[in-house]
């Protein structure tokens, strides 16, 4: 895929995995404009499912979707970092460089969001190869989230599935990774210290400086 189509579709997605606001109507439609500029293939098909379910359902409806499956349930996930580290200190410093990422990039992570956050993410890629790389990173984490999104019949699979097929195939390592996770799940914390991230590494939303 072409790295402006890569971009577009990286933009896309990250509407899609938003919480559904106020604007979700508007959204939508924005969303069906820009997949018209998208070739086809399994990326545009995707994001297309996830758009043609999501507008199929009001608001409210979508809302407590959305909840129900990403809020509930540690194994769907949109914080990616949570896949390899789970609640440990590892995740911490991962957090950290992830937020050194963000700096490079000349992206700034509003207060309230940790930088892991997939829609987060997905904006950075669409305006940075910094995130496209942060992406391709964590390739794994994608394909464990996709998968139980596949489980639960979730509308968003669609949108996930689209994310992994613009980043690529999984490497030997991903693969690894995700053998690993599907029996064992994310790590615990081994030594009984504070696990999460360093406040400056916090924040919500981003905005592009």
């Amino acid at each position: 895929m072409r790295r402006c189509h890569a971009r577009l579709a990286f933009g896309v997605a990250a509407v899609l995995l938003s919480y559904p606001d106020g604007d979700y109507a508007q959204d939508l439609e924005a969303v069906a404009g820009a997949l018209e500029r998208l070739p086809g293939g399994e990326v545009r098909d995707g994001l297309s499912a996830t758009r043609g379910a999501l507008a199929a359902m009001g608001l409210f409806e979508a809302q407590g979707r959305y909840v129900e499956t990403f809020d509930l349930s540690r194994r769907r996930s949109l914080h990616l970092t949570y896949y390899r580290y789970g609640d440990t200190r590892e995740r911490g410093l991962a957090l950290a460089a992830l937020g050194a990422a963000y700096r490079r990039a000349g992206v700034t992570l509003a207060p309230g969001e940790l930088p892991d956050f997939l829609p987060a993410l997905l904006e950075l890629a669409a305006v940075s190869a910094v995130g496209q790389s942060v992406l391709s990173e964590h390739r794994g984490a994608l394909a464990a989230l996709q998968e139980a999104l596949s489980g639960s019949d979730s509308p968003w699979g669609g949108a996930v599935g689209a994310v992994r097929a613009a980043t690529g195939g999984l490497t030997r390592g991903d693969g690894a990774f995700l053998r690993h996770y599907r029996s064992e799940g994310p790590p615990a914390e081994r030594v009984g210290l504070e696990p999460f991230a360093p406040p400056e590494v916090l924040g919500q939303g981003i905005t592009t400086r």
